[in-house]
């Protein structure tokens, strides 16, 4: 991703930002005529993702316990540990994209 102060760097941002929304959002040329609402929208949705992948987390072992084996209920919540892990960073980023289209200066830290 181009730096804010680069010519047309929210051009890539969008791409990623509908990268990381249902692909349905790519119909509707409102999110790239206003990139700060795509930003603003994908990270409300990323919370619901996670939101949504804690619950199962939890619910898991308790609601499914007694229909699969523990080696799959062990590869399962490593799987949602992983994709909760994921989750988690592209929400990081998109709240970053979202800071920066609000006009937010980075200043490096050493």
């Amino acid at each position: 991703m181009p730096p804010p102060e680069a010519p047309g760097w929210q051009v890539p941002a969008v791409g990623w930002l509908l990268d990381h929304c249902p692909s349905d959002y790519r119909m509707y040329a409102v999110w790239r005529r206003h990139p700060i609402a795509l930003a603003w929208v994908t990270t409300h949705h990323l919370d619901g993702q996670l939101g949504a992948m804690r619950t199962a987390y939890r619910g898991l072992r308790v609601d499914l316990g007694d229909h699969v084996e523990p080696e799959g209920i062990a590869a399962s919540l490593a799987a949602l540990e992983a994709e909760g892990a994921r989750l988690l960073a592209a929400r990081r980023a998109a709240g970053l994209l979202l800071e920066a289209m609000e006009g937010h200066a980075f200043v490096p830290r050493l």
